[in-house]
């Protein structure tokens, strides 16, 4: 596991090398061109501060100093009059000015004059200006080289304390008992761990909201569960207590009505489970027109059966993006309440429109509808419309989940569902996406 601290230290630390290093080449090049600048004017003074008498006059009376300067003379008639180190591997000629020479023993700084009958020429090495400006620029970095360790520690040090407010956030997350999703304080903390704090409080925020949906949802569950489950144990009862074939027969009849109406619960708990936020399947363009038939035509024994005519008014190609199964059981739903709620010889009509470029679903029955008063209500998880509904249909038993269902998934797919009185005198479901 890579350490901030570690990484922070190491290329800090390479960056002030690189700075250290790239300041003592650009020092080392100054002091350099400085040297050659000065080396030079004092080779020209050395040449003109040389008589102009006959050589033999001048013979061992000047003293080049220790530079490592090499001092050769010659007359007007190109002979070799004095050497000042003959073992130097100098050209046996001038050249007037000054020249670099390379030699196997290195190069060599020369400058050439005619002075009086003479004619002059200095050298010097160049390692000597090289050692020069050497020793200048390690004796102005020596003091970065040196402070190098301390500078490691400081940086080391200095990020430890900025990643304090990290170390606090961390032993209160590993504090936290693990249903205490209260935010966590992001005062007095650094501008770069803010939106971090933020965004654990948003997900603290997400994480309680949906522990609240699951306990209410369990427990509404259990609640509901507890009344079919009773009155299933309750005929099973009966059914063992049955005297003879006809007490029993209605006892099982009764018993299998109990075990349908719970398994109908559990279908549509297990539904509305599925439709909760993040439970959206991966999504696909569907053909809205096609999904409507296939509900319909499914539904169409059953309705027959309870004597309503349930039918498709009218139908326009519309095509949404979305998960299919979602939509299905939507739409199963609703058509399912319609034909349940819709008193026998109703009708119950499916239609399907495009308005302004948005699919527009409605589903309406001649039924006993809904109270406007209670029309948000029944949204709501295991709310059903009382007496004050005035149901035509007194035999229709229900969960309270599937307008609850139907609108979680209408959310997933970015559609508005609103209840209205149908034309017949009944509820309409207006499904706009």
């Amino acid at each position: 596991m890579r350490s901030i601290r570690r990484q922070l230290l190491f290329w800090l630390l390479a960056l002030v090398l690189l700075g250290v290093g790239i300041a003592g080449w650009l020092i080392y090049r100054q002091a350099l061109a400085e040297a050659n600048e000065l080396f030079d004017y004092q080779l020209e003074q050395i040449a003109a501060a040389l008589p102009s008498e006959p050589f033999s006059q001048v013979l061992g009376s000047r003293d080049t100093g220790d530079e490592g300067i090499v001092l050769q003379i010659w007359n007007r008639n190109g002979v070799l009059m004095y050497y000042s180190r003959p073992r130097a591997p100098l050209a046996p000629r001038a050249e007037l000015g000054f020249s670099t020479e390379h030699t196997e023993r290195g190069d060599w700084r020369v400058y050439g004059a005619i002075v009086g009958d003479n004619v002059v020429q200095l050298a010097q090495p160049v390692s000597v200006r090289n050692r020069l400006a050497a020793n200048v620029a390690l004796r102005t970095l020596w003091p970065l080289i040196v402070l190098l360790p301390l500078l490691g520690v400081a940086v080391w040090v200095v990020v430890g304390r900025g990643l304090r407010p990290l170390r606090r956030v961390t032993s209160a997350l590993d504090a936290r008992h693990p249903e205490a999703l209260d935010p966590l304080p992001d005062q007095r903390l650094p501008l770069e761990v803010q939106p971090l704090v933020r965004a654990l409080n948003g997900l603290l925020e997400r994480l309680a909201t949906a522990l609240d949906i699951q306990k209410a949802f369990v427990a509404d569950a259990a609640h509901e569960l507890r009344t079919p489950l009773a009155a299933v144990q309750i005929q099973s009862q009966l059914v063992a207590r049955a005297k003879d074939d006809a007490a029993r027969g209605e006892a099982l009849v009764d018993l299998q009505a109990g075990v349908t109406r719970a398994t109908r619960l559990a279908e549509q708990l297990l539904a509305l489970a599925r439709s909760e936020p993040d439970g959206l399947a991966a999504t696909k363009a569907i053909d809205l027109r096609e999904l409507l038939q296939d509900c319909v035509v499914a539904y169409s024994p059953l309705a027959q059966n309870r004597g309503v005519d349930l039918g498709i008014e009218a139908s326009e190609p519309a095509t949404v993006t979305g998960d299919a199964d979602a939509l299905r059981v939507m739409f199963n739903n609703l058509v399912d309440n319609a034909t349940k709620y819709t008193p026998r010889g109703g009708r119950v009509d499916v239609g399907l429109h495009v308005e302004e470029g948005h699919p527009v679903v409605r589903i309406a029955d001649s039924g006993p509808g809904i109270e406007p008063a209670e029309r948000e209500r029944v949204f709501d998880r295991f709310y059903r419309a009382g007496a004050s509904a005035n149901r035509v249909r007194t035999d229709v038993a229900g969960s309270g989940l599937g307008l609850a269902i139907v609108r979680r998934i209408a959310t997933q797919h970015h559609a508005a569902v609103r209840l209205d009185e149908s034309p017949a005198g009944g509820l309409q479901v207006e499904v706009r996406f």
